[in-house]
């Protein structure tokens, strides 16, 4: 019989290798259907009525003005609102439904909201707006590591508010068709997307189909269904006719989510040989209107003797955070990396020798280790490294910087049937979505694995939540839930089929195996029988197994794991006549554990490398002080890197024995955390001063260089 553990190295032929998707021509000659993409008989649009201010209360929404507009067919106030709070703007205050975009748009407009405005505002993440209760953590006795110390380093840090900026704004298109809702939305959650929504329409949630094949990012910001969701909805519902609602790109990036802001004050004392007695931090931040924490300072070299880490939340009048890819992870390594290499630099200590020497300090040395000579191998340490502002003459200064980081990963609870017709073709339906990382082509690899067939052979559905139930797309859970289940679902079927074939063979059950589009004997090979054949002798009876994936158990079982490491290096010029920063080459090195395909986690790599580029040469969220408008609330202005900005990128996957064994980890957030921080170090061991805010531009590297890096 088939076993469902995960096949040794050598009896591979499908996982590990080096699979294109299997979406992938859809996506590139745009036949993939995106939620903006439904357009549906009789299809109205919808637009949101959104506050024009910060903060104050509201005295009254007049819609008739709004009514009487050329092609409105519906209007909607938020009743709950008039005198309501306002914290932020662009929070919901009713929409409009019109027959054209143009005709919604100007509705909306026309909709008289009588506000009473307050003052002050905050949109700041200055520390002086710090309120609520002070947070610490102390491990040790952080005077006497201070004491204990040769030298302290002291600095200041910190990162912006960033967006999400997905490319695909949030919203969907809806239906109402006797009785039944229809949704196809942008959405990370497919099999609990209409949760909450029969209470908000009232339609059940047994009599609403989600459906969403592709979508155009996420990074944490889509699980609800949002306001903007149940509205159109329930514009849908009002109207009798199909509603599409996305957000406009303004909207879009003030209020579907933020990552927050982490400024802080430092102290890391340290003897002279490197090695680390204490780490002092004073941290706060911004997540917008609402909560905010830094939980994991200091960051990796967490068994740091002596420890006080202090933190403050800082209230805003922004639209409120949501998880960016990561969260909180690539604010603490900027800070404690940055802090580190600071150190390292305040004796002249080699960075990469720094970080070897404490590496005891950290919860997995020796993958550290590991990835840290692989990472320095690859980008050409020896050659290319040198003291902090101890590099070439010239205007033109080079430089590198490390980071390193972690992740948890552990697969989510998920389930997936899987059916093998009489004509010998593979269908498995699982709950899941593809936010563009390859969930598709994942899961028909590893069922492809398991019948010794080929990943053409299988159809694979997902995007519907009216398959069996799959986690959100959160946390990287997503390969190791939907691989789990995909493989227990097709192993059991086998199973069944080798049951049936048996006797036609001549030989017990146990003795089969599937392998090249053949059921065999497996010490006898000769004896075998087509796949095709094989699945005729079910007559007319389609065979269906599901699998599902207990967290707790395939974890036992070596299906999936969790906590996984990674290293960066960046590799940047940064003319300082100009404070122009050029990438160069950033290598990334990263333990995933078991990898179904090479190809696509490599990518996964690529693109969190160039996202998390992005953060740190040039995103920031900027609002007005007076008017609490965001500024740059537009793809013109928030500004993301382009193929010239990123350089050479090089991705190294940690694979053998040592990795595999642990199961499927998930990939999806680790390798964005290191990003910024490795650039920040690189910036400052080019030029000889930390600049000490991102995103590094020009502006800010020349004012470093001025001030000789004090913030």
């Amino acid at each position: 019989m088939a076993d469902a553990k995960w096949p040794k190295a050598g009896d591979r032929s499908l996982i590990g290798k080096r699979i294109s998707r299997l979406d992938g021509p859809e996506k590139v000659t745009g036949s993939a259907q995106y939620a903006y993409d439904v357009n549906l008989p009789g299809l109205l649009y919808a637009k949101l009525v959104t506050s024009a201010h910060a903060k104050g209360k509201i005295i009254a929404i007049d819609l008739s003005d709004a009514e009487s507009s050329s092609g409105v067919k519906a209007v909607w106030k938020d009743e709950g609102m008039v005198g309501g709070e306002i914290r932020y703007v662009g929070q919901v205050l009713g929409a409009v439904a019109a027959e054209t975009e143009e005709q919604a748009t100007e509705a909306a407009l026309k909709v008289n909201v009588d506000y009473e405005v307050q003052q002050p505002q905050v949109v700041d993440s200055d520390s002086q707006f710090a309120t609520g209760r002070e947070s610490k953590r102390e491990s040790g006795d952080i005077e006497a590591g201070l004491k204990e110390a040769d030298v302290v380093a002291e600095g200041k840090y910190g990162l912006p508010v960033i967006t999400h900026c997905c490319l695909e704004p949030h919203g969907q298109t809806a239906e109402v068709r006797d009785g039944e809702l229809y949704i196809w939305p942008s959405t990370q959650n497919v099999s609990r997307y209409a949760d909450g929504m029969d209470d908000a329409v009232g339609i059940p949630r047994s009599k609403t189909h989600v459906d969403c094949q592709y979508m155009g990012g996420g990074f944490g910001s889509k699980f609800g269904s949002d306001k903007w969701g149940t509205l159109c909805s329930q514009l849908a519902k009002e109207t009798g006719r199909p509603v599409k609602l996305l957000l406009d790109r303004n909207i879009e990036l003030m209020i579907a989510g933020n990552r927050p802001s982490a400024y802080g004050e430092f102290k890391v004392g340290i003897k002279n040989d490197g090695t680390i007695t204490a780490f002092q931090a004073n941290v706060w931040g911004t997540g917008g209107v609402g909560g905010y924490g830094m939980r994991w300072l200091p960051y990796i070299y967490e068994k740091i003797p002596h420890t006080l880490v202090t933190t403050r939340g800082i209230r805003t009048n922004r639209g409120g955070q949501r998880a960016w890819r990561a969260p909180a992870h690539p604010q603490c390594a900027l800070l404690t990396m940055s802090a580190l290499e600071d150190a390292a630099a305040k004796i002249k200590m080699d960075a990469l020798e720094f970080f070897r020497h404490n590496i005891q300090l950290t919860d997995k040395p020796d993958v550290y280790l590991e990835e840290l000579e692989i990472a320095a191998d690859l980008i050409g340490y020896k050659e290319k490294s040198h003291l902090r502002g101890e590099g070439t003459p010239g205007s033109v200064k080079r430089g590198l910087g490390i980071s390193l980081h972690r992740w948890g990963g552990l697969g989510h609870p998920s389930e997936c049937d899987l059916s093998i017709n009489p004509d010998g073709s593979v269908t498995a339906e699982i709950g899941t979505q593809d936010l563009g990382t390859g969930a598709r082509t994942v899961i028909a690899i590893v069922v492809g694995e398991t019948l010794g067939l080929p990943i053409e052979a299988i159809t694979v559905r997902i995007g519907r939540n009216s398959y069996p139930a799959s986690g959100a797309s959160g946390g990287s859970t997503t390969v190791g839930g939907t691989s789990t289940a995909s493989r227990l679902a097709s192993t059991s079927a086998l199973n069944e089929l080798l049951k049936i074939v048996a006797p036609h063979l001549g030989v017990s059950a146990d003795a089969l195996e599937a392998k090249q589009g053949v059921i065999r004997e497996i010490n006898q090979p000769t004896n075998a029988i087509q796949w095709t054949d094989a699945c005729s002798l079910l007559g007319t009876n389609t065979l269906v197994k599901r699998g599902v994936n207990d967290r707790n158990e395939s974890r036992a079982k070596g299906f999936i794991d969790s906590n996984v490491g990674g290293v960066q290096i960046a590799d940047v010029s940064v003319d300082t006549e100009t404070g122009i920063v050029t990438m160069n080459q950033m290598v990334a090195v990263q333990d995933c554990g078991l990898i179904i395909d090479m190809k696509t986690a490599e990518s996964q790599v690529f693109g969190a490398l160039i996202m998390g580029i992005t953060s740190a040469l040039y995103e920031e969220a900027l609002y007005d002080a007076e008017t609490g408008v965001m500024l740059n609330a537009d793809m013109e202005f928030y500004r993301l890197a382009g193929i010239k900005d990123i350089g050479n990128l090089k991705v190294h996957m940690m694979t053998g024995k040592k990795y595999e064994d642990r199961g499927v980890i998930g990939l999806g957030e680790p390798p964005v955390i290191s990003p910024a921080a490795a650039i920040s170090n690189a910036v400052a061991n080019a030029c000889g001063v930390r600049v000490p805010y991102l995103p590094l531009t020009p502006d800010r590297v020349l004012d470093a260089l001025e001030k000789g890096g004090i913030a």
